[in-house]
């Protein structure tokens, strides 16, 4: 069980309030630069932060078997979609696979980690990654028809490995979708919307400690491989990142795989800078 005081910090970072619930696209984002990064759409089932989660305001929050029928699941369904297609976010599919929102200053550190040197392309990609990789470097943008087409990949179950592992990557992103006449995402490169970050070199004990700490700032406490199971990071790299942390003085260690921050905000003053600002 964790403390009520490292709760009610998690409920207000990450939403987990009626009075601080999600229920649009500009308080969606502002919860993105606070948390630093986020699931879409996973549920209180799976630790750290999520948008889901943030628009139900609720602790127990649990997506349902038919989320067509269900006003919170499409809610944020809609959200999700609008803020992709804003591209304020890097959204793609990164985390163990899951839908993730990560706010530009957290992407070189992320890139740090899990993405791929173009110079180390052909030993890392798959040969179908790497032919969508080709089409979408000579046309920037296409429909997911059109890529399957161009790319010469016509078995389903082969392009989706091939874009999964395009997305673990951060060599490709949704930016848009489509629903009429049928539903399509469209995809780009990364780098139309993100070139900066993701041309910032960062090492990767930096980039270990940088997303540490996003994640302790929002979690106010971790336990042990809590960092490891919502990032993917090994545990001994999740352990680096913490202690990183202790080092320099932002966090507490209160023992073997817990961590704390050092100075935890009071319920007053819990809200964000960022969440109090004007939608304009």
């Amino acid at each position: 069980m964790l403390p009520e005081e490292i709760e009610a910090h998690r409920d207000r970072m990450w939403r987990r309030d009626p009075e601080f619930r999600v229920e649009d696209v500009y308080p969606a984002e502002r919860f993105i630069d606070d948390v630093g990064f986020c699931e879409a759409l996973t549920d209180s089932r799976r630790p750290g932060p999520s948008l889901y989660v943030a628009v139900c305001g609720r602790r127990d929050a649990h997506m349902p078997r038919n989320v067509q029928k269900d006003p919170e699941s499409r809610l944020a369904w809609t959200i999700k979609d609008d803020v992709m297609r804003r591209g304020r976010y890097f959204y793609a599919k990164l985390i163990k696979g899951h839908a993730t929102f990560i706010t530009p200053r957290l992407l070189p550190f992320f890139n740090a980690l899990w993405g791929v040197p173009q110079r180390m392309e052909k030993q890392v990609l798959s040969a179908d990654a790497l032919a969508i990789l080709k089409v979408m470097r000579s046309e920037w943008e296409m429909a997911t028809r059109d890529l399957r087409e161009e790319s010469g990949i016509k078995e389903r179950a082969r392009f989706d490995r091939a874009m999964l592992q395009l997305q673990k990557t951060l060599k490709i992103i949704p930016s848009d979708v489509l629903y009429e006449p049928t539903f399509t995402y469209i995809w780009s490169l990364p780098e139309a919307r993100f070139q900066e970050q993701l041309k910032e070199k960062v090492k990767r004990q930096v980039a270990l400690r940088e997303i540490a700490r996003a994640y302790l700032t929002g979690a106010g406490m971790t336990f042990r491989g809590e960092l490891a199971r919502v990032t993917g990071l090994s545990s001994p790299e999740a352990g680096l990142g913490n202690w990183a942390l202790v080092d320099e003085g932002f966090a507490e260690r209160m023992g073997p795989g817990i961590y704390r921050l050092a100075n935890l905000p009071s319920h007053s003053c819990l809200q964000s800078n960022s969440y109090l600002q004007s939608d304009s």
